[in-house]
């Protein structure tokens, strides 16, 4: 009801600019919200469904709005109660009972997203992963993406992280626990690796601790709410009993999950003191490593970088121009603004499986903002990474994709030894 209808929103949201139409604003999805609230339109599987998932909960619109008007909280909320009247109605398209059947049966174990990965690599090994694309009974936008997708590591980040001795740390220096993440684990183990080293060179003590699962995000963007909040009941456990000065995060979606525990719990005054407890510690491993006292390395990274900015790393925890000042802090570094870096890519969780056409369109106009100069961009969340890197592969320009934390850490691998440093 806060809503003043004014429509500075508008400009701000991406399927707004592409198509045009009020339903696919924020404001239009406000008021249609608001209808159903006040029992003017019922809540069924129509226009209302198309437009709350049709949103890529990217945030950009909060940070537009004067009103202040929780837009993303009510999109998800709006979400779980078109996921509650489906299942009610058992009206589940097989798309719907495929993301369920994910989000309840493998995203929340460990174990399972490990073997998943396994079996992808054997698949990208053999050849099969190439040849997926032309199987008609997969969804259009995983086919889409099956040939682009990277070389998965044959180790996870928790397998690299056990196997890398850690310096013993010096006296005071600040604990810090790393939140691993699902997607960034299996895909993207070398950013974990690359994370724990980065903030090892800058005086933490860090650890990741075993019990930690999913952070929610997949699950409450899909309506899931009850899933999402027992996911996250096992991290605030589990990382309250480490008792952690911070809890680092190096994805921007998980870190604004984390951030947002406490709205989760809202109505469980129990859950909700210890979600604030938890949050209160959550930062981007970009902050910890400013906040700490930032060593900039002494090597060079002779390469021309640009930055995209993950949604909501930007627009949900703030993290503003951090990452673009440490990598302008690296000695060989060519730093090129990407214009309207913060708008979405068309990633989005898992959007760009979901509606692929309106990704493909998004992601068109982010490759097209890409400096020609660039040969590298630079990236806070894995969803993101592999959106660009899908870009990359199959329209261009072919430039190569790297967490912010990769680069400092190759920047760190690259100073002179004492014996150079004296001859």
């Amino acid at each position: 009801m806060s809503c003043i209808k004014c429509g500075l929103c508008l400009s701000s949201c991406p399927t707004f600019q592409q198509t045009g139409l009020e339903r696919e604003s924020p404001r239009g999805r406000v008021q249609l919200i608001a209808s159903v609230a006040q029992g003017v339109m019922p809540l069924t599987q129509g226009p209302l469904a198309d437009t709350m998932f049709s949103c890529l909960d990217c945030r950009a619109c909060e940070v537009a709005c004067p009103s202040g008007v929780p837009i993303g909280r009510l999109i998800e909320k709006g979400r779980a109660e078109v996921v509650h009247l489906s299942r009610r109605q058992a009206a589940q398209t097989p798309g719907e009972q495929a993301t369920r059947l994910a989000l309840q049966s493998l995203i929340p174990y460990p174990r399972r997203l490990r073997t998943l990965g396994r079996l992808v690599r054997w698949s990208q090994r053999t050849g099969l992963a190439h040849w997926s694309r032309h199987l008609k009974f997969l969804p259009e936008g995983l086919r889409g993406y099956a040939g682009s997708l990277r070389r998965l590591p044959s180790r996870t980040g928790r397998e690299m992280l056990a196997a890398d001795p850690s310096p013993v740390p010096a006296p005071g220096s600040p604990r810090v626990d790393l939140f691993l993440g699902c997607v960034m684990d299996v895909v993207f183990g070398e950013a974990n690796l690359a994370t724990k080293r980065v903030l090892e060179r800058n005086g933490c003590a860090v650890s990741a601790p075993l019990g930690q699962v999913c952070c929610g995000a997949l699950a409450v963007h899909a309506g899931d709410r009850d899933g999402a909040r027992a996911l996250a009941r096992t991290n605030i456990d589990t990382f309250l009993q480490s008792d952690p000065a911070y809890i680092a995060t190096n994805a921007g979606g998980c870190g604004a999950a984390l951030l947002e525990y406490p709205e989760w719990f809202a109505d469980d005054p129990v859950y909700r003191a210890r979600a604030e407890r938890f949050a209160e510690r959550v930062r981007d491993a970009s902050q910890i490593v400013e906040t700490v006292g930032f060593r900039p390395p002494a090597g060079r990274f002779p390469h021309t970088v640009t930055y995209q900015a993950s949604c909501h790393l930007h627009n949900v925890m703030k993290v503003g121009d951090t990452p673009q000042r440490l990598l302008q802090s690296i000695a060989g570094l060519i730093y090129r603004p990407m214009a309207d870096m913060a708008r979405c890519c068309g990633s989005a969780g898992i959007y760009n499986l979901t509606h692929p056409a309106m990704s493909a369109q998004l992601l068109a106009r982010k490759m097209a903002d890409i400096p020609p100069e660039a040969d590298i961009v630079v990236t806070g969340n894995p969803g993101c990474w592999l959106q660009l890197e899908h870009g990359a592969a199959t329209s261009g320009p072919p430039v190569r994709v790297m967490h912010v934390m990769e680069v400092l850490a190759e920047a760190y691998r690259s100073e002179p030894s004492a014996g150079q440093s004296e001859s």
